[in-house]
C-alpha cells in the first residue's frame, strides 16, 4: 500500500508524457527496456563481465529506432485500417506480421550489429544467419500477443505493450546472437 502513491505518481507522469510527447516518451521507454533486456540476457547467460558495447548498442537502438519506428508504423496502421473497416484487427495483424515484422527484424539485427561496431559484412552475415530463426519465432510466439494488442489495447499504448513484451524478446534475440557468435568463433 505504501508503494501505491509513488507508483500512481509515476504512472500519472508517464501517461502525461506519453500524451504530450509520445515519440520522445516511447523512445526513452524503449531505450530502457532494450538495455534492461540485454543486461538480463547477459546475466542469464552467466557472463562473467558486462559486454558494454552490446548493452550500449541495444540502448541506442531502442532510443533511435525501437520506440520511434513502431510509433509511426502503428499510427499509419490506424489511419490506413480504421476500426470501422470489416475485420480491421485481422487486417492490421496481417500487415504487421507479414510486411512490417519481416522488414523490422532484418533492420534490427543489422543495426544492432553495426551499433556494436561490427562491419557491414559482419552485420550482413549475422542477418543472414539469424533472420529466419528470429522471424519464424516471432511469427510463432508473438502473433497471438499482437492480435491481443490490436484487439484490446488503445492505440496510444500499443508501443508500450510491444516494448514490455520486447524485454523478453530482447533476451531471446541477444541469446540467439550470442550463440551464433560462439558457433562462428567471433
Amino acid at each position: 500500500m505504501i508503494l501505491s502513491k509513488p507508483l500512481y505518481d509515476f504512472l500519472g507522469f508517464y501517461f502525461e508524457q506519453l500524451y504530450y510527447h509520445p515519440v520522445k516518451t516511447k523512445a526513452i521507454s524503449c531505450c530502457i527496456v532494450a538495455a534492461a533486456g540485454n543486461l538480463a540476457s547477459q546475466y542469464i547467460s552467466g557472463s562473467k563481465s558486462l559486454a558494454q558495447d552490446s548493452l550500449l548498442a541495444y540502448g541506442i537502438y531502442g532510443l533511435l529506432f525501437g520506440g520511434t519506428i513502431p510509433h509511426y508504423f502503428y499510427g499509419f496502421l490506424e489511419r490506413a485500417i480504421p476500426e470501422q473497416v470489416p475485420m480491421a484487427v485481422l487486417k492490421k495483424l496481417l500487415v504487421e506480421r507479414l510486411i512490417f515484422s519481416p522488414i523490422y527484424h532484418a533492420f534490427t539485427l543489422y543495426m544492432i550489429a553495426r551499433l556494436e561496431g561490427k562491419t557491414h559484412a559482419q552485420a550482413t552475415q549475422q542477418v543472414e544467419h539469424l533472420y529466419w530463426p528470429v522471424l519464424s519465432s516471432s511469427w510463432k510466439y508473438l502473433s497471438i500477443i499482437q492480435f491481443l494488442n490490436f484487439q484490446f489495447v488503445p492505440p496510444l499504448l500499443r508501443v508500450l505493450i510491444v516494448n514490455l513484451i520486447g524485454f523478453f524478446w530482447t533476451i531471446y534475440i541477444a541469446n540467439k546472437r550470442r550463440q551464433a557468435e560462439m558457433k562462428s568463433g567471433s
